[in-house]
Order: C-alpha cells, then sequence, then structure tokens
C-alpha cells in the first residue's frame, strides 16, 4: 500500500496539542462479527443495559487511516457482543480539502470486513485549514442514534458495556489541562472570558457549571474538557449547536477574547457551551472507565510506552500482530520501529510509571534524546 500523505490530524483532541499537556488520570483471535449495518435514521441496538448507542472516530487519508485499524481492532477485541454500529466518519473531497481526504481503498475494505460503517460527511466550515472542525461536522452525517465519540488514537482495553452513559446529560473527557484561555496580566480573566461566551448564547446558569472546590480565577474552575471523547442523545442537534457554537466564535469573536488564540483550541472551546446548553456537565464516577480501564487516548505511540498502563501496552501489542493488520500499520515507522522491532520497550523502561514527570515536554525531551520520537 503506497504511503498516504499525513495531510490532517481529524481524530487528535486539541488538547493534545499543548506541548506541556499532563493527563489527569493516568495467542491470534478470530474478529466477532459484527450486527449488520442499521439503515440510515434506524436506532441502534440496546447494549449493556442503557440507551442504545453508536460508537463513532474520524479517519482518513494519512495517519488516522492507520489509527482506525488499531481503533477498529482492539474495539472488537475487548467488545466482542457489542450489538451497535462502529461508524468510520470520513470527509469528502470539496474545496476545502486541496488533496483527495478519503481513505486508501485497502483499508476501508477492512474496516468494513471488520463490520465498521463508513459514513461519508461534507465539510461546510472546516476541512484543511482545521481539521479539528471534522469532529464538529461529521455529526450532521450521523445515524438518529445516541453517539459516543473518541479520537481515533483510542485503544480499546475493556467492554464499554462497564461505562453507564446517561444520555439526556452529554459529558466528555476530563484528561486536559489548562491550555485556553491565557488572560493577560490586566484582563480579562477566565470568569470574564467564559462568561462572555455563555452569554454571547444566551446561556443561563454560568455559575451553576463552576467547581467551587477549585479557587477563583484557576483555569479548573471553569468547565473544560479535553475532545477526545463526548457523547450525547442526538448527533444532529448536538452537532448543529456545536458548529453554529464554533463558527460564531471563529468569525464573530466576542471582544473578550481578542487576546485568544483559537486555534487549535477551537472545539475544546465550545464544547462545554454545546454541553452545557444540552443539560449535560463533567462526568460522574459511572464513566471513570474512559481514559482509564475501558479507554486508553494514547495520542502518539511513544507516550503510550512511556506511561500509559501494561494493559495498554499488551491491548497494542496484541492487536497489531495478525498479518491482516500488519500489513498495514507497517507502513508507519512509528509502529514499525516501536511495536514491531521491539524499540518502544526502550522506551518503556526509561519511566517509571509511578514516578512520571510533572510536565509533558520533559517526556518527550527523553524520549527525543533516545532517537525515538516517532509518530
Amino acid at each position: 500500500m503506497p504511503k498516504a500523505p499525513d495531510t490532517a490530524t481529524g481524530g487528535d483532541s486539541t488538547d493534545d496539542k499543548a506541548a506541556g499537556a499532563k493527563p489527569a488520570k493516568t495467542g491470534k483471535k478470530t474478529p466477532a462479527k459484527a450486527a449488520p449495518p442499521a439503515p440510515d435514521g434506524a436506532p441502534a441496538p440496546r447494549h449493556g443495559g442503557g440507551a442504545a448507542y453508536n460508537v463513532v472516530c474520524v479517519a482518513q487519508a494519512g495517519r488516522l487511516a492507520l489509527e482506525s485499524i488499531l481503533f477498529v481492532a482492539s474495539f472488537r477485541e475487548t467488545n466482542p457482543d457489542f450489538p451497535g454500529q462502529v461508524l468510520i466518519a470520513e470527509p469528502q473531497p470539496g474545496p476545502r480539502w486541496s488533496t483527495d481526504p478519503r481513505l486508501p481503498g485497502d483499508i476501508r475494505d477492512w474496516l468494513e470486513a471488520e463490520g465498521a460503517q463508513i459514513v461519508p460527511f461534507e465539510n461546510h466550515l472546516f476541512g484543511e485549514s482545521y481539521p479539528h472542525g471534522n469532529k464538529i461536522e461529521m455529526l450532521a452525517a450521523l445515524p438518529d442514534a445516541p453517539f459516543v465519540f473518541f479520537d481515533t488514537d483510542t485503544l480499546f482495553l475493556g467492554p464499554l458495556a462497564q461505562a453507564r452513559f446517561d444520555f439526556d446529560r452529554p459529558a466528555a473527557s476530563m484528561r486536559r489541562e489548562g491550555s485556553w484561555p491565557e488572560p493577560p496580566l490586566y484582563g480579562p480573566g477566565y470568569t470574564e472570558i467564559w462568561k462572555a461566551l455563555y452569554d454571547r448564547f444566551g446561556l443561563e446558569g454560568f455559575e451553576t457549571t463552576l467547581d467551587l472546590s477549585q479557587p477563583d480565577e484557576f483555569w479548573a474552575r471553569y468547565l473544560y474538557f479535553n475532545a477526545g471523547w463526548f457523547f450525547g442523545r442526538d448527533p444532529r442537534a448536538f452537532g448543529a449547536r456545536f458548529a453554529e457554537y464554533a463558527r460564531v466564535i471563529r468569525d464573530e469573536t466576542p471582544d473578550e477574547l481578542a487576546c485568544q488564540s483559537l486555534d487549535p483550541w477551537l472545539d475544546q472551546i465550545a464544547l462545554p457551551l454545546v454541553i452545557h446548553a444540552l443539560g449535560g456537565g463533567r462526568p460522574g464516577p459511572e464513566l471513570d472507565g474512559l481514559d482509564g480501564d475501558l479507554t486508553c487516548h494514547y495520542r502518539t505511540l511513544p507516550l503510550l510506552y512511556a506511561r500509559e498502563s501494561d494493559r495498554a501496552v499488551a491491548v497494542l501489542e496484541a492487536v497489531a500482530a495478525p498479518n491482516r493488520r500488519k500489513r498495514f500499520l507497517r507502513e508507519s515507522e512509528a509502529m514499525r520501529k516501536l511495536v514491531y522491532q521491539g524499540k518502544g520497550q526502550k522506551i518503556r523502561a526509561a519511566f517509571d510509571r509511578d514516578r512520571l514527570p510533572a510536565r509533558e515536554h520533559v517526556i518527550r525531551n527523553t524520549i527525543r534524546r533516545m532517537g525515538l520520537w516517532l509518530r
């Protein structure tokens, strides 16, 4: 398979772009046969005693295509009885892309053979200039059923049936740092910046979003998420609000945000507003398995080997082993050197997972000095 150009990062959460991001949490098998695809607009089957839902990620030519193989393979291995749909949202060619963003045909065929359903979508607001917007625009194309979105650089470690989603109370990942905003010395501060956004969209109850256990004017007091996973009941209603809020923030930026950078943070600026507007908030303990025992948002393979659990490493290496996957994955230099040549274990041996550096850039720099910082 010719190596596709890595032209997009549509599956990454924007919080992952912070150089110092610190997480808040730290035998060959036959793939299970998936349930047949539900017609567009049909409800997904019920699962785990909760509401019916679909699992979705974004994939396209380049790195995300290979990550989608690990995504689907790990999901099928750890969720063999999941009766819902695994949806792969795929941006389509158009004026907002300089090259064709669609998946390579052989990878598309592999994903479909594993039971994943490819969902094409059009970019009307974003595209190549802001690929993080893919996770916003793809929502309009999803079937009419509750959804859980995950960034493509996610491994599944256990059955999602153990997570209890309340789709009437949407939430998102709390594995984030204080990446936005960066209040100027003389103001406006955190409260004024965030309240300006709630006021701009006519959202009441700003005070109810505050975590009063955190000090005033400290970033963690305010509702802020990593967009690495989020969920809701109605993908089209969620997506319409998400797209409108992001568009207005970008094109009609409130004065209080005049000194703030919106790229790459735009999706994570709009996401708390959407979740609050739809009656949601911070996730409860029933979702602790996300970014925990059930899922791993690894972001890059070097970081996975440096700091993630033994279970995450074992799942990665197991799902990457079969030749039917290896023939694609070995096109990635990171997969080839870290997984297949075993050099990821050198990274792992260089770090004590119980005493990791407080700042991620220290981890990155250590790996760079080893010559193993590979995407």
